[in-house]
């Protein structure tokens, strides 16, 4: 989570990682109601994973992609 924070721009966060966040928080906060904390926060994590994996690859797709590579050649001092 520290790397996500360091690495990533803040215009990228808010306008690209933000939104997907929130999403998959309202989709857990609706949908799943396991009864347990762990198994609830990993349907969580595997929700945001998978809403972040379709936008990133939608981006490519549609021109306006992020790729790791853009964020590691800030980070390669």
């Amino acid at each position: 989570m520290f790397t996500l924070f360091r690495l990533v721009p803040v215009r990228d966060a808010l306008t690209a990682h933000l939104p997907v966040l929130a999403a998959a928080f309202l989709v857990a906060e609706l949908f799943y109601k396991f009864g347990s904390f762990l198994l609830e926060c990993l349907a969580f994590l595997a929700t945001w994973f998978v809403f972040d994996l379709i936008v990133h690859v939608a981006r490519g797709l549609f021109g306006a992609p992020l790729t790791a590579s853009r964020y590691s050649a800030k980070s390669s001092n």
